[in-house]
């Protein structure tokens, strides 16, 4: 409580500073208005493209935040990335990212915003990218300052608990040589609350969990890139990125068991786990571009590396609050990977493009458990060893062509073959080897200057995580056991998309996508020691699933382009009747459909007192698989930010969620019952950011192309 008061205090006192300093000086300096060159938020026939760099929204957030205000973007309650609803994999700076999941956003959340250009939603990626389906690429600016560049900022926030963050930023630039460095440090307190209400089929059982979950997390991260221009056609550079995690969470969690509404028994379940992780991503590249031909070779050679140790404890008590069982849970993964890719575009023919690559993928997974488990004082001791290797090799072209200035094709076709083995405690239990052809397509005709229609097909293949192949049973916090499936199966898809475009500013969108196989969360019921325990874990579904959406999405620039809004709309409709009938999944709904829409509005330079306001409000009900949400996510953020351009300070204000807290109501249908659960997210509150800027402010003439300066995804 003190440092948030002493931060509040010198908040106070340095924007009197800067507001002093600028009154003195205003004779001298104008005032700064910062008005965007692009709009917003751009829709092109394969990607949107959200357009942040010098946005008001940037202040006081991460780059997790505005992701989440990207449009068409949705967080799950796993902290997955969704596009459209639909599983992405995510892209910094046009290279894969090694984290996924949680450990995704706590890293996004060591990038602060301010290093944000823009945000590519590639709905229909070409086959320069792997075979997962979407794509979010999270560009960062390319600065060419001469000199030395900075800024340092601090952000306090108030959710449940007080949370601070602290980044510093430099950049330098001097002739051929350009180092940009980033530091940051978190120190977050987060608390969630849940509740789950299972049924059962077989007995008429049910089963009520509510529990409370905090975490505290301290993590130091830094990220470097160096780069020298041997000439003006090559470039060397290397990129290093590494995130610390040293988190505690401690969970309190409450169970009834019923049977034809009579309670038969009560637990209780206390929690305390320990994880530090380190994560470290290298990546040393050679870049060969010539402008006047176009042509570019690009040379991407990278070590990954992660490891994360922990130590979770389990402490169940019957209703009479004595000790039951006791658990004791350990875990030291090692995680590597190695690749080297090479991308190649050259022209080809008048208004022609051809694009050539490939990339060879090595992963050593190494997953070492130790689990103890205390059963009236009779010890129970399970040692787990889970290897997972593999080697994932891939092919593309593309083939671009602009024909008599009005149609714009794309042809592409990506290999992929992968080998992969995987061990439990040293004896192989699964080999495999299989080659996949992902072929896309992408035709754009103008009939006006005003008036454009695309059209894009893509082949994808979503393949289980590795951790998923692991059947190592682990207890959860909310009394419910986890484990993999070592029989797990891809998941093969097929995606139309249509998308009419009208003077740039009016976008109308369908697409439909099927498939006839996935593999999606599952339960069973097991009895140990007496006690029923209930079983999540991945599964294989066969059936069709067919999916349709509409969408039209606005973005407008008003008052002399101060005031810039942007706006979606979408409607999706699900026919999940061929699947559910398949895996006997009663009571779940054959047909779904439900609304979204989002906004972003942002006003620069209020009252000409270089004031920015801005605002992002989202609604949106997700539904994946064997799971249906039960109610509408609303989600809304609202900031002001003062700049003093002479003193090249900014203080912001931040309000989140202020009218609702965010909450998920899903209900999951299996063979064997219904699971519904309720989640209370920390997300909400009010922040407190000062960003201080530094260094020279003297732009050097850049000698690149517009088209490495916006480069982030083929086009």
């Amino acid at each position: 409580m003190r440092l948030s008061l002493s931060f509040l205090g010198f908040l106070s006192a340095t924007f009197a500073f800067a507001q002093t300093t600028d009154s003195l000086k205003s004779k001298e300096i104008e005032a700064v208005s910062i008005i965007a060159k692009k709009p917003t938020v751009e829709s092109k026939a394969d990607r949107t493209v959200f357009n942040v760099a010098n946005s008001s929204i940037l202040a006081g957030n991460t780059t997790w935040d505005i992701v989440r205000m990207t449009p068409l973007v949705s967080i799950d309650n796993n902290d997955n990335v969704k596009a459209e609803g639909e599983s992405v994999t995510v892209y910094i700076n046009d290279r894969k990212s090694v984290f996924t999941g949680k450990e995704l956003k706590e890293y996004l959340k060591t990038i602060p915003a301010d290093n944000l250009m823009k945000i590519e939603v590639i709905t229909s990626p070409s086959s320069r990218y792997e075979a997962s389906g979407a794509v979010i690429n999270i560009v960062l600016k390319k600065r060419d300052d001469e000199g030395l560049k900075g800024s340092i900022s601090f952000t306090n926030s108030q959710n449940t608990k007080n949370n601070q963050y602290g980044s510093l930023n430099l950049n330098y630039h001097k002739k051929n040589f350009t180092q940009t460095f980033t530091g940051s440090y978190s120190d977050n307190v987060f608390i969630t609350e849940n509740s789950g209400r299972n049924t059962f089929y077989a007995d008429n059982s049910v089963s009520e969990i509510d529990s409370k979950n905090t975490y505290t997390g301290k993590n130091p991260s830094f990220s470097s890139t160096s780069e020298i221009e041997l000439s003006d056609k090559n470039n060397i550079g290397l990129v290093l990125e590494y995130f610390r995690g040293n988190g505690t969470s401690q969970s309190a969690s409450f169970e009834n068991n019923y049977r034809n509404d009579a309670l038969l028994n009560s637990f209780s379940q206390d929690v305390l786990g320990r994880t530090i992780s380190n994560k470290l991503g290298t990546n040393l590249f050679y870049k060969y571009y010539d402008k006047e031909k176009n042509r570019i070779l690009d040379v991407n050679l990278g070590v990954n590396y992660d490891s994360e140790k922990g130590t979770t404890d389990f402490t169940r008590m019957n209703a009479n609050n004595a000790v039951s069982e006791l658990r004791h849970f350990e875990n030291d993964n090692q995680n590597r990977n190695y690749f080297v890719k090479v991308d190649y575009t050259s022209p080809l023919g008048k208004g022609g493009s051809f694009e050539v690559g490939g990339k060879a993928n090595f992963n050593n997974n190494v997953i070492p458990n130790d689990y103890l488990v205390i059963t009236d004082n009779i010890p129970l001791a399970n040692v787990n060893q889970f290897q997972y290797t593999e080697n994932l090799n891939s092919l593309y072209a593309n083939y671009s062509k602009t024909f008599f200035e009005k149609l714009e094709t794309r042809i592409g076709l990506r290999y992929e073959f992968i080998d992969y083995k995987i061990h439990q405690n040293g004896t192989e239990t699964r080999r495999e080897s299989y080659g996949t052809f992902l072929p896309n397509l992408l035709v754009k005709y103008a009939f006006t200057p005003n008036y454009d229609l695309s059209l894009t097909y893509n082949h994808n293949l979503w393949r289980p995580w590795y951790s998923e192949f692991n059947d190592f049973e682990i207890p959860g916090s909310n009394g419910f056991f986890y484990r993999g499936n070592v029989n797990l199966l891809p998941n093969p898809s097929d995606r139309i998309g249509l998308k009419f475009g009208i003077y740039k500013k009016y976008f109308l969108s369908a697409r439909y996508t099927f498939t006839d196989q996935d593999y999606w969360t599952s339960y069973t019921q097991e009895t140990q020691n007496g006690l029923v325990k209930t079983i999540s874990f991945p599964d294989n579904f066969k059936g069709k699933v067919e999916k349709f959406y509409l969408s039209a999405s606005t973005n407008q620039n008003l008052i002399k382009n101060k005031l810039n809004v942007n706006l979606s709309l979408g409607w999706a409709y699900t026919d999940n009747s061929d699947f559910n009938t398949r895996n006997r999944l009663e009571g779940a709904n054959n047909y779904l459909n439900f609304f979204s829409g989002s906004t972003n509005l942002s006003y620069t330079n209020l009252f000409n007192k270089n004031i920015n306001l801005s605002a992002w409000m989202s609604v949106d009900n997700q539904n994946y698989g064997n799971s249906v949400a039960n109610q509408y996510n609303f989600f809304h953020n609202i900031s002001v930010t003062k700049i003093f351009p002479v003193a090249q300070i900014e203080t912001s204000l931040q309000l989140i969620n202020i009218f609702k807290r965010p909450s998920m109501n899903t209900t999951t249908f299996s063979q064997i019952g219904s699971f519904q659960s309720t989640q209370k997210w920390d997300w909400y509150g009010f922040s407190l950011t000062f960003v201080k800027r530094f260094g020279n402010q003297k732009v050097k003439e850049n000698t690149k192309t517009d088209v490495e300066k916006n480069s982030g995804g083929s086009k």
